[in-house]
């Protein structure tokens, strides 16, 4: 009896010192539930300023960066797709001009492979820091609805500037499928856009070229004499792999809307398409596309589908090649396809754009859609083109990003479940009839900047907005969409509003950051729509 009460005695001491810790603990996890609940509640309610009232807590996380995922540069853009790219350096900005890729379905409404017959549109980006790109939209090229009306498609765009008679003018060079090539003009980069000649500039008429299998891909150079020449071309006739024999260069006239003479030939090895031209330290360089023959090649030719140069003293040849520097995409990105590409000069510095389906891939649709890639390129002391590696993490930004000047809210180095829209005519009485918005915005997507430099701090932020169903916010943080907050602007239930600017007070944000826009709202309700964003002091 007194064994078996002891040991009862012990059972209950022992009891009670397992009670007092789950005590303790649960005394500790309510405390950090608490403690981590004020944390979140404070550091959303110091950031309201616009709505007097804390945000809820989200359940639902920031959507996922699918195809450009930060902090890396290519595609240099995922919320749309964009192939064939050509460059014009304008006023300290970079142009892109490409292909407007865009997906097709089937009955069934599942996306099928790009035919690329319907595309007669040319979409448009362009950035002064190479990292951050602003959406233009697209030029209605061809079609019904085109500035060409005579052409059914536009592919493969090149594009000049020039100063005639004091004006400047703009040039914009594009294919009909492979039949022929057309030209429009403008008084600016982004439009509006005309055919000054109602029909294509280079048809199967044009002397010299009754021999191309493809009137496509052009390519002009304006030499440092004012003399301007067109390089176009491609396609393999029957058992002439090895020489096609089917690129060509031209004159063009001095309104740079005609050609003159006759076109000469240009002995590519190998060529498939995609002509290229640059200008560099007083030699011509020609690129180009090579083809995808599986048979044997002799010692020293090029691979299938890489970019090849040759090189000339003269615009117009004797040509010499040189060699391959850029390898098909699959090398780099485990897809590959035809290997698109423009050569250019930004700051005292060399880029290539060129396309790959990355964007794509990622999506689960790798079926032909194409996305801009940019890399450097390096030339030797020789004049050589020192091989171009090709990767996901593209090129540095040669500038911040000022926020404190108005900020387009298209323009952009990451995003997530966004789109960019023309605004419509109904907007037109506010002055925004030009301009591009980001659309179809959902719980928890958003929209990103690379490198933007508060300096020694930002004390407000003010966005142009247009109000959806329910109440809606904007979370400002700063090197994620989870990253610190310095800021959250409410936005007010007003469905079908006008544009207006809202308000609030931001802390925390000096020094350089990606800064992020993560968008709040409900589900099931529709979004709000964004036109442009500034910070100031």
């Amino acid at each position: 009896m007194f064994s078996a009460a002891k040991i009862w005695i012990g059972l209950a001491a022992g009891c009670i010192i397992i009670a007092a810790v789950l005590l303790v603990l649960s005394t500790d996890e309510m405390k950090s539930e608490q403690e981590l609940t004020k944390e979140m509640n404070g550091e959303l309610k110091q950031s309201n300023d616009t709505g007097g009232s804390a945000s809820k807590v989200r359940a639902v996380p920031p959507a996922s960066a699918v195809g450009k995922v930060p902090p890396n540069g290519n595609p240099l853009v995922s919320h749309k797709f964009g192939a064939d790219p050509y460059a014009l350096v304008y006023e300290d900005r970079v142009y892109l001009y490409m292909t407007n890729d865009v997906f097709e379905y089937d009955a069934a409404g599942n996306v099928k492979e790009n035919t690329y017959g319907k595309i007669n549109k040319i979409t448009v980006i362009s950035s002064d820091d190479l990292v951050n790109w602003t959406d233009h939209g697209v030029i209605d090229a061809a079609g019904p609805e085109g500035a060409a009306k005579w052409a059914t498609q536009s592919w493969a765009p090149a594009i000049v500037h020039r100063v005639i008679d004091g004006k400047d003018w703009f040039f914009l060079y594009f294919a009909n499928n492979a039949s022929g090539i057309g030209v429009l003009t403008s008084e600016s980069p982004t439009g509006p856009w005309v055919d000054p000649i109602g029909k294509a500039l280079i048809t199967r008429e044009t002397p010299g070229v009754e021999d191309v299998t493809w009137l496509f891909d052009p390519a002009v150079l304006v030499d440092d004499d004012g003399k301007a020449y067109i390089y176009f071309g491609g396609g393999i006739p029957e058992g002439e792999h090895e020489m096609p024999g089917t690129s060509r260069v031209m004159p063009l006239g001095e309104d740079m809307i005609s050609v003159v003479g006759e076109a000469v030939s240009i002995p590519a090895p190998y060529l498939f398409e995609d002509s290229g031209i640059n200008k560099v330290d007083g030699k011509y360089y020609y690129t180009y596309c090579t083809n995808f023959y599986d048979g044997e090649r002799a010692e020293g030719s090029p691979p299938p589908g890489e970019i090849a140069y040759m090189v000339s003293e003269s615009p117009m040849g004797p040509w010499t090649y040189k060699g391959t520097i850029l390898k098909n995409p699959i090398h780099f990105f485990g897809i590959g396809g035809n290997n698109h590409h423009v050569i250019f000069q930004f700051r005292d510095a060399w880029y290539i754009a060129y396309h790959a389906q990355t964007l794509s891939k990622a999506m689960g649709v790798p079926n032909g859609y194409r996305s801009t890639h940019l890399n450097r390129v390096h030339f030797s002391e020789d004049g050589s083109i020192q091989e171009i590696i090709a990767d996901y993490k593209g090129v540095e930004q040669v500038k911040h990003l000022d926020p404190y000047q108005r900020v387009e809210a298209e323009t952009i180095a990451w995003s997530a479940g966004v789109k960019v829209e023309p605004l419509t005519a109904n907007d037109a009485d506010q002055d925004h009839s030009a301009r591009f918005i980001v659309t179809d915005i959902h719980d928890g997507d958003w929209t990103a900047v690379s490198k933007v430099d508060f300096g020694t701090g930002a004390a407000e932020f003010i966005v142009s907005v247009r109000s959806g169903e329910g109440p809606w916010s904007i979370e400002l943080r700063l090197g994620s969409p989870e990253g610190t907050l310095i800021g959250t602007v409410n936005v007010p239930s007003a469905k079908g509003s006008l544009w207006t600017e809202v308000k609030t007070e931001v802390t925390g944000a000096s020094g350089i950051h990606d800064l992020y826009m993560v968008y709040r709202g409900e589900n099931n309700v529709t979004g709000i729509q964004i036109d442009d964003w500034q910070f100031s002091k």
